[in-house]
């Protein structure tokens, strides 16, 4: 048997329970992987809590859709997989669990030297940033503006960014403008007077915009600092962004991502995994918790908490 995170009824935190289920057995094309780290996003709040619109729960739901672990078993037709292998996986619902089965397509060989919480922590925030640059069209000696430089998809947009070869400027709190300069941004203060703040440093505006924190006030100093609007997209603010005939990836967008952003989302975790394995990107883990302290892992997300937070089965 196998345990696995789930709940029938969205709510707080409280309506996470852990569940003995039916060790899973993989398909065609699927492999089975026993989880030794799940990532747990604000998308994963926002499910359970009802705040983002999901079809009707009419059984028990997983939840979860990053991970970590070790090949269990292969199913017909797969490739480039065998038992024992260390993998990172995205793309699936119901990470919290011990064991798992994902599309071989959605899992990934972990190189030497990457933990399992590392590779855990990719799925979503590498992939929406590393998605979101490739959408705006970044490019080397163009200048980034970054809402919340200090979240998760912030720190992976900034260090994608700066490999690209662009400056980069950061929104942040001051407790944390270190971390957002040691990852090669200059961190500017957010709250009133944003504007005024980064023509300070950049007089000449910005080239494009990424707000990854949705703040009051967002889309208008975007606007006045950014030199085509379309150069300007959020991941928080779908809904309102497209009705002002922005930008939107997810975060309540009604336009479902692309064939192409979904591979772009894909491709980031190899790219990111590599990357961490050479040194040339880092990753900030927040605490792990055991699989059956799911609840306090979510509100310690709700809460703020600094790094990744991450469950360990």
């Amino acid at each position: 048997m196998a345990h696995a995170v789930q709940y029938t009824q969205t709510g707080g935190p409280e309506v996470l329970s852990l569940f003995e289920i039916p060790a899973p057995a993989p398909g065609a094309g699927q492999i089975a992987i026993r989880v030794e780290a799940a990532g747990v996003n604000p998308r994963d709040v926002k499910e359970r809590s009802g705040a983002r619109a999901t079809e009707p729960i009419t059984a028990p739901r997983g939840i979860g859709h990053d991970g970590a672990g070790i090949v269990s078993a292969v199913g017909d037709g797969v490739d480039g997989f065998r038992v024992g292998d260390p993998v990172a996986f995205r793309g699936m619902l119901g990470s919290y669990a011990t064991e798992v089965v994902v599309a071989a397509s959605n899992a990934f060989v972990r190189p030497a030297g990457v933990s399992a919480a590392q590779a855990a922590a990719l799925g979503i925030p590498a992939g929406t940033a590393y998605q979101v640059l490739r959408s705006l069209g970044v490019r080397e000696d163009e200048t980034l503006l970054i809402h919340g430089g200090s979240g998760s998809v912030g720190q992976a947009a900034i260090q994608f960014a700066v490999l690209a070869g662009a400056r980069v400027i950061a929104t942040t709190s001051d407790g944390r403008a270190g971390r957002v300069r040691d990852l090669g941004a200059e961190p500017v203060r957010y709250g009133d007077g944003l504007v005024g703040r980064v023509l300070e440093v950049a007089p000449d505006g910005v080239d494009a915009v990424l707000d990854c924190a949705g703040a009051d006030g967002v889309f208008e100093a975007s606007l006045e600092l950014v030199h085509d609007a379309q150069r300007f997209a959020t991941i928080v603010l779908g809904a309102e962004a497209v009705e002002r005939g922005l930008r939107a990836f997810s975060g309540g967008s009604p336009h479902p991502l692309t064939p192409q952003q979904e591979a772009w989302r894909s491709e980031a975790v190899p790219v990111a995994l590599a990357l961490l394995a050479s040194g040339f990107f880092d990753v900030e883990l927040g605490e792990a918790f055991p699989l059956d302290r799911a609840a306090d892992a979510h509100r310690a997300v709700e809460a703020g908490a600094r790094g990744k937070v991450v469950l360990a089965p």
